[in-house]
């Protein structure tokens, strides 16, 4: 244990985490979403993030900037970064999509039992889990490197590089916009309605099939924003990429309060800050101990997270 580290370089755990708490709160999104309105732990969504981190590399190969490619300037490095946001979103929240239309929805038509959706879920997780694993022989793939880490300003004895800001900002982008299309847009207004009362909703006129539709094509595009930052900020994926950070983003999710928007922003954030810490105080090795402990404990005293209100009853 060691105490003094934690104190002497409180800021710079504190910085590093929100940046990995930036990319857990953006995929703790998808699980949020499908929660609020299904009740189901969609635990595919961590491969919806790990197909995201592939869609990145193949896009920036594609316009020529594979491994080793020398790092153009910032402009095109812009540009880069858009193009492969907007494919990876596409491309996961297309998976999404499949998901739900295969794994879920002749089980919702049959009136399954929880269990079985349980069941299905791992099960679609384990199919796109192997699929991409044998398309990649199993092989790590590595990416260009777009953004050197340079610093910005020093806070509080901390530096803030580019990349931790680049990460941070456009990770609130996100979580912003999606906020406000669910709570000041009318497509938002019927998911949460069909969140609240899905009978009521339904006699309202709103269609439930088109709002769970699109409650996984939002989830699944949040994943591959994420999964261009992961990729950006790692260098690296392969195909059990989703694995760990599928369990932390759920993690996340039940922390702030499944079912809650800004619920998982605050879970992911302060999941990330935590482990951090916990790495800061025992070592690198404890990290994931300590994140899991954290949210046992949290959820010993407060069940349904920090901010445990439904999606149904979320306010602007």
């Amino acid at each position: 244990m060691n105490l003094q580290f934690l104190v002497d370089n409180l800021m710079s755990l504190t910085i590093t985490g929100l940046t990995q708490g930036a990319i857990y709160a953006l995929v703790a999104l998808g699980y949020t979403l499908v929660y609020g309105v299904l009740r189901l732990i969609n635990f595919a969504h961590s491969e919806v993030f790990m197909i995201g981190t592939f869609v990145a590399t193949i896009v920036w190969a594609a316009r020529g900037y594979g491994v080793g490619a020398k790092t153009p300037s910032t402009p095109v490095v812009l540009g880069l970064i858009v193009l492969a946001i907007l494919a990876a979103a596409a491309a996961s929240g297309a998976t999404a999509l499949i998901v739900e239309r295969v794994a879920y929805r002749p089980l919702r038509r049959r009136n399954a039992p929880s269990l079985i959706f349980l069941i299905s879920a791992i099960g679609a997780s384990v199919a796109l889990f192997e699929t991409v694993g044998a398309l990649t022989a199993r092989q790590p793939r590595g990416m260009p490197s777009l953004v050197h880490p340079m610093t910005q300003f020093t806070f509080l004895g901390a530096d803030v590089t580019n990349l931790q800001m680049g990460i941070v900002f456009s990770a609130l982008a996100m979580l912003v916009g999606l906020d406000v299309f669910i709570n000041r847009t009318r497509l938002g207004r019927g998911v949460r309605a069909v969140a609240q009362n899905p009978d009521v909703a339904a006699l309202m006129g709103v269609n439930k099939d088109r709002v769970i539709m699109l409650i996984f094509l939002l989830g699944g595009a949040m994943a591959g924003g994420a999964a261009v930052l992961y990729d950006i900020k790692v260098g690296l994926t392969t195909y059990s990429v989703g694995f760990l950070i599928g369990i932390k983003a759920f993690t996340a999710a039940v922390l702030g309060g499944i079912g809650n928007l800004r619920g998982a922003l605050l879970g992911g954030l302060l999941l990330g800050v935590v482990e951090n810490y916990g790495a800061g105080v025992f070592g690198n090795q404890w990290m994931d101990v300590v994140a899991f402990v954290v949210l046992v404990v949290v959820l010993l005293f407060r069940p349904n997270g920090l901010l445990g209100e439904s999606l149904g009853r979320a306010r602007a």
